[in-house]
Order: structure tokens, then C-alpha cells, then sequence
């Protein structure tokens, strides 16, 4: 199996007397990782919130009920928490007056549970994501060289780990998942008033990868109002189907503001919405592949590895543009993404007298460099 970062991160908070959080998309081994988190540590209860006497239990928020419930276990894993209603304060009843226990808990969606937990636990929890396979998890795992062979595959068909365990079953897997399992739990809500918007949605911008995203032309396009396509942007986000780049803009008149670029945490899930996994020599948009590849990944490494940074793509009217760009400690760093190694890539003149960054062009040849420890 492969390890994990989060594993040791989070191993080192059990018995920290706060609950201990787990947030991602379906299907990136939440569970897995923390049943073998709490196996590891000991003996443990697991509390499964797909089972309705499970829910019912933690619904009755009443101290009696569970200490019961809990009997004489150290460690409680409760495992698809957003199920239960009112879980946050279950959970605050647990960490404030049932003492010496552990919480885990996992979550598919932060719609209902991040609501439910944030202020009932708040300075009582530790959260993380777990987002799929990360390049240095998956490097880690299988070594150099098949890393370096499975690169064009990784880019077609992503980082899911089921995906990544079942050869020449890539394209059926990633058909289950994007055709409703990924938002599943939106389905469910009841402001979701178009559930067939949503698939529609997604392949409009899964086709705008790497591009600006208008809310005009959307609107335009779905027949809906600019509001209703912000409000399932929002809910998709908060599933980790999606992400946005805001613009960079600090001292400059022509700097663009308000377009936002989205992106996938997944690059098979992406082309399993436009059902295309032709490889990349039969490909119109390799260099959109690459670039949501690099910048999820990245996304992967700063919270893998608990760095704090501001994430940002820059263009002016004049169409200037950087892919990417990060500020932390007071600094600017900006990147240009090419697929193609004698590609050539000119920084703006305009951007370095404004900003004086510091500037690397990623390619295939030294791209781990920017996704991973080395």
C-alpha cells in the first residue's frame, strides 16, 4: 500500500486531547488511512456512519447515551461523519467530557461537516485533507524509473488510488467516479436544484482548462443565471472536485481582476468528463494536461508538507501572462509551465520590475523539483 504523508503528521497528534479531522474527496483512502492509523495504536472503536443505528446513536447528543456508546475505548473512529446530523456537537461532548479519548474522524465533504464541526470544535481539533496520490507518495512507492515511465499516464488518467492499483482498468474506474460518485453527496442537498446542471457544468470547464473562466459565458451557455453558476462553482469546490486561482494584482492599472482560473484536483477525472484519454501525441491540449498537473500537485506538496502560501496566476489586457504564482515570507515566486523542454518562455518585463520575483520555467526534465522534497 502506498504510505501516506499525512500518516506520520498525523500519528504524531494522537493523545493531543483535540479530534483529530480528516477532509477529501471520495475515494482517496480516507478511511484506509485512518483504520490503519488507529489498528497501529491499538485497540479501537469504530463507529461507521453509513449504518443507521451508528447514526442515530451520535444524533442523540445526550452524555449518557455516549459514554454507552463508547464503553471503555480510548480511541473512536467515527468514519463518514457528514452523515450524522448535528455531529459537531456530538463531538464536542466527547472532547470536552468523556476524558483520555482520541477522536478521528473522516468526512467526504465539507458541506455539511465543516459547518457542522468548525465552531463547535473550535481550538479542539486538528484538520487535514487528504487529496488523491501525491507524486512523492507515488514516487516514494515505486522509485525513479517507473515514476519516469508512467508520467504521460499519470497525466491521462491521474492520481486516484484505485486508479493507480488497476492497471487497464483506468478509464472504467474513472467513469464510476465522474459520473456521479464524485458529487454525490451535492445530489443530496436540497439547494441543488438542477442536479442535471451539474454534470454540464463540470464538462464546460473541464473543456476551459487552463483558460479564464468567464461567469458571463457560462451563463450563457448552460442558460442559467450568473448566481446559480457561482453557487455550484462554490459547492464543487467545497466536494475537492475542483479549485480556482484567483488573479495576481498589486500595484499595476492594467492588471486583470476578477476572472478566476479552475482547475482539477485530478487529471483523470477531468478527461473522463470530456471522455477523452487519447495519449498525449494525439492531443490538442497537452500543454493544459501538463499545467493542471503541476499546479494540483503542487497544491499537493504545500499541504503535505504544512507550507503556508498564497496561490495566484497573473495576465494583463495586453495579455501578459504567468502561469503560476506563490507568496509566502514576503516574496514572490513566479513559474511558467512548458511541456516541451527547447520550448522557450519569456517572463514579463513588466511583471519583474513591479514585483522583482524569482523565476523558474518548470518542464518535464525538472519538474520534481517543484512537486516534491528532494
Amino acid at each position: 500500500m502506498i504510505k501516506r504523508q499525512l500518516e506520520d503528521i498525523i500519528k504524531k497528534r494522537i493523545n493531543s486531547g483535540k479530534a483529530i479531522i480528516l477532509l477529501g474527496p471520495r475515494q482517496t483512502g480516507k478511511t484506509t488511512l485512518l483504520n490503519k492509523i488507529a489498528t497501529e495504536t491499538g485497540d479501537f472503536l469504530l463507529l461507521d456512519c453509513d449504518e443507521i443505528l451508528v447514526r442515530e446513536k451520535l444524533e442523540d447528543a445526550n452524555i449518557e447515551n455516549l459514554k454507552q456508546l463508547i464503553g471503555k475505548h480510548n480511541l473512536v473512529f467515527i468514519d463518514e461523519a457528514q452523515r450524522v446530523k448535528n455531529i459537531g456537537l456530538s463531538l464536542k461532548i466527547i472532547a470536552d467530557r468523556i476524558k483520555n479519548v482520541q477522536l478521528l474522524v473522516s468526512g467526504s465533504s465539507a458541506l455539511e461537516l465543516a459547518d457542522q464541526i468548525n465552531e463547535p470544535l473550535t481550538g479542539r481539533k486538528w484538520e487535514y485533507l487528504l487529496l488523491p496520490i501525491s507524486w512523492q507518495e507515488f514516487y516514494s512507492y515505486f522509485g525513479y524509473l517507473k515514476t519516469q515511465q508512467q508520467l504521460e499516464q499519470r497525466l491521462i488518467y491521474g492520481m486516484y488510488p484505485d486508479v493507480i492499483n488497476h492497471f487497464s482498468d483506468e478509464e472504467e474506474l474513472l467513469k464510476q467516479l465522474s459520473n456521479s460518485y464524485l458529487y454525490k453527496d451535492l445530489l443530496a442537498l436540497k439547494s441543488i436544484r438542477k442536479p442535471e446542471l451539474l454534470p454540464k457544468l463540470l464538462q464546460a470547464l473541464a473543456l476551459q482548462l487552463g483558460n479564464e473562466v468567464s461567469m458571463n459565458e457560462l451563463s450563457n451557455l448552460l442558460k442559467v443565471s450568473k448566481d446559480t453558476i457561482a453557487s455550484y462553482i462554490d459547492l464543487l469546490e467545497k466536494t475537492f472536485i475542483i479549485f480556482r486561482l484567483e488573479p495576481f494584482s498589486r500595484n499595476l492599472r492594467n492588471e486583470i481582476s476578477t476572472n478566476r482560473k479552475i482547475y482539477f484536483y485530478d487529471n483523470g477525472i477531468r478527461n473522463a468528463l470530456i471522455s477523452n484519454y487519447n495519449p498525449l501525441s494525439m492531443r490538442q491540449d497537452t500543454g493544459a494536461l501538463w499545467e493542471n498537473f503541476l499546479i494540483s500537485e503542487r497544491k499537493k506538496y504545500l499541504l503535505n508538507n504544512q507550507i503556508s502560501a498564497n496561490i495566484y496566476f497573473w495576465r494583463t489586457t495586453q495579455k501578459q501572462e504567468i502561469d503560476y504564482i506563490e507568496e509566502k515570507d514576503g516574496k514572490i515566486y513566479a513559474y511558467e509551465f512548458k511541456w516541451n523542454v527547447k520550448a522557450k518562455a519569456r517572463i514579463s518585463k513588466t511583471f519583474i520590475q513591479a514585483y522583482s520575483p524569482e523565476i523558474e520555467i518548470v518542464n518535464k526534465e525538472n519538474f520534481e523539483k517543484f512537486i516534491m522534497l528532494l
